[in-house]
């Protein structure tokens, strides 16, 4: 039986490449547009296909990388496919992502206030000149 800690770095391990893979499907502003279009509802392939002007089968290539990266799921009637948007790798992206937003907040705030603080010495040089003249 392995040992515990093996475990626990596997199921990071499998964390960290599902995180992966949201991204890599993410990085595609094809893949972005179709999944903003299955929040809205279930679509067929060729729907998700139509407004790029793409085939079927390159359709479907999209779709897979968004299957593998568990964001859609694809269901067949017949001959047609249909996706529906799986919304919890973009939770776990999501969470990742807002460990960051401290960070850029931070920054944000520090700017702010820098700028702040130029503003108002600014604003104290520009009264000290016209008491004087």
């Amino acid at each position: 039986m392995p040992e515990p800690a093996a475990l626990g770095f596997r199921m990071v391990e499998r964390r960290v490449a599902s995180l992966d893979r949201v991204f890599q499907a993410l990085a595609d502003p094809t893949r972005r547009a179709m999944l903003r279009r299955l929040a809205l509802s279930e679509r067929s392939i060729g729907e998700l296909a139509a407004p790029f002007k793409m085939t079927f089968a390159a359709a479907s290539k999209h779709v897979k990388v968004l299957e593998r990266a568990r964001l859609v799921r694809r269901r067949i009637e017949g001959r047609s496919h249909f996706c529906r948007l799986e919304p919890a790798p973009l939770a776990a992206a999501n969470g990742w992502l807002r460990f960051y937003e401290r960070y850029w907040t931070e920054q944000l705030d520090a700017l702010d206030a820098a700028l702040r603080a130029e503003d108002a010495g600014a604003v104290i040089s520009s009264g000290k000149k016209g008491a004087n003249t």
